[in-house]
């Protein structure tokens, strides 16, 4: 049995998600609720010790950081492969999620202003200096600070879009050769991407997602969304109607 501690909105949930239903594989949802720091528990800090979402548990062992985990489970569950047949194809693989996932800052500035800054801005001084106690990394200290009592500006957004938009740029090269980000197949680093393109598309720039500024995205998202899998790992909305 496997356990997957998550958030519906996270992005790296969203991508472990995704690859546990490409594989059809069973597990239990655990949902970790961010608004109300349930991540910086002690309970979830004792099986991941950095406070962040998704955990999965496999056989009482406890694995972090989405890349990792979508790997572990191509090797241990071969079929369908996730992963390309060839070392050098493995490794570009490799070079998108860690593109992707040094963009994250990106994504998260558009991300804490619709829920988790509304839920942060209501503590006063006092209750914000206790919960950034149950923190354990000093840059989300951070981050929840400035949230909390700076909000980001829209200069800061913009400088932000057009980071993410350089990765639809970055894709729209890439998927020239097979429509696929690596090799001629879907794979993890497909898998990596769609989460942040989903949040560009519904929000961020989604003049962007037209055929006419990346039509190769935007041929590849529609593909990525007509999957079976993509239902079942319910990304839905991220905002809240």
């Amino acid at each position: 049995m496997m356990i997957l501690h998550h958030g519906w909105r996270s992005s790296a949930s969203r991508r472990v998600r995704l690859c546990l239903e490409e594989k059809n594989l069973a597990y239990e949802g655990h949902v970790v609720d961010m608004a109300r720091m349930e991540h910086h528990s002690a309970d979830y800090l004792k099986i991941n010790p950095l406070g962040v979402i998704p955990t999965l548990i496999h056989d009482s062992q406890p694995l972090h950081e989405s890349g990792t985990i979508c790997e572990y489970l191509d090797e241990t569950f071969p079929d369908p492969p996730l992963r390309p047949a060839t070392p050098y194809q493995r490794a570009a693989m490799r070079n998108w999620i860690r593109h992707i996932d040094g963009l994250i800052g990106n994504l998260i500035i558009f991300n804490w202003r619709h829920h988790l800054q509304k839920v942060a801005a209501q503590w006063s001084d006092e209750e914000l200096a206790a919960k950034l106690k149950s923190i354990p990394s000093k840059e989300r200290q951070e981050a929840w600070q400035r949230v909390a009592r700076k909000p980001y500006t829209e200069e800061e957004r913009d400088a932000a879009r057009a980071k993410l938009i350089q990765l639809l740029d970055k894709m729209e090269a890439a998927l020239a050769s097979s429509g696929w980000l690596v090799g001629n197949a879907y794979s993890i680093a497909d898998i990596a991407a769609a989460p942040f393109v989903k949040r560009i598309d519904e929000e961020i720039a989604p003049d962007e997602m037209t055929a006419s500024r990346h039509p190769r995205v935007n041929e590849w998202w529609a593909k990525v969304q007509a999957r079976p899998a993509y239902a079942r790992a319910n990304f839905g909305p991220f905002l809240e109607s």
